[in-house]
């Protein structure tokens, strides 16, 4: 389910309007968008808050943007604008699609978000408060975000609960399947990425060539399976006939938003055609 609502919710980072949306209320450059629109729903929060929850990212490299960006727009300002952004986004990727269509996978969706346990979850709680869009393109956008940013909450938790620091994290992914480029820009310094390399070797997860053990595979599968499980609630709470609906309604969405998300993105998405 993760690999059909996810494209929903990312066209707010690759898409050219959902970037436009945080430039025109004075959100000049990328990573001032992200992160005033994803840290938004938590409120006037400082750095270091905003740095444990998105968890890869440098706190200095946070710093630069938090508060700094409270002083260009107000938390619902950028609520606003990355909504705006993401429904004016998802309008010219999906004109093609029914309405029906679009109302009814709003529909289950948003019921599937309603199954959401917030406890421990705080982006996940955060999203979960806002309130819902008038349309379906928005309730789409909202519940997708909703859901993942939940699932990002418990997926945090099973690294943290595996001994996995943010870099060591970052490493892991660049040896198995990632460009280095995708992840280096978030502001580790060369030294802490080798450093982090040197401990995914000494617990036995990569050899001495860097290149990942069978056991850091198992070790890593098993941080995924806990994600998984943490996030298995909102299908349980929907059903398999509404959950298998739901698959196909989102599959054509899936598809389209696919056409805009890189094939080597750092969100780990494979096109449909993998």
């Amino acid at each position: 389910m993760w690999t059909h609502f996810e494209p929903v919710h990312a066209v707010t980072y690759f898409h050219p309007r959902a970037r436009a949306a945080y430039e025109a209320v004075g959100l000049r450059g990328y990573w001032r968008g992200y992160f005033a629109g994803r840290a938004a729903p938590l409120g006037l929060v400082d750095a270091p808050a905003v740095a444990a929850a998105f968890f890869t990212f440098a706190p200095p490299m946070v710093a630069r943007a938090l508060p700094s960006v409270w002083r260009l727009v107000t938390p619902e300002e950028a609520l606003r604008a990355r909504l705006t952004g993401a429904v004016q986004a998802l309008a010219e990727l999906l004109y093609e699609l029914p309405q029906r269509h679009l109302a009814e996978a709003a529909e289950l969706l948003e019921a599937a978000a309603d199954g959401v346990d917030t406890a421990g979850r705080v982006l996940g709680a955060a999203n979960a408060a806002l309130p819902r869009g008038d349309y379906p393109l928005a309730r789409l956008w909202q519940a997708a975000t909703t859901l993942r940013e939940a699932r990002g909450d418990g997926h945090v938790a099973a690294l943290v609960a595996a001994g996995l620091d943010p870099v060591e994290a970052l490493a892991w992914r660049v040896a198995v399947d990632q460009p280095p480029r995708n992840l280096l820009g978030r502001d580790w310094s060369e030294e802490q990425w080798q450093a982090a390399q040197g401990r995914l070797s000494e617990r036995g997860w990569l050899d001495a060539d860097g290149r990942p053990t069978d056991a850091g595979r198992a070790g890593f599968q098993a941080v995924e399976d806990a994600t998984d499980h943490a996030a298995a609630r909102p299908w349980l709470v929907l059903g398999p006939d509404r959950t298998a609906r739901l698959c196909e309604l989102l599959d054509p969405l899936a598809r389209a938003c696919h056409r805009i998300i890189p094939d080597d993105n750092p969100i780990g998405l494979r096109h449909p055609r993998s």
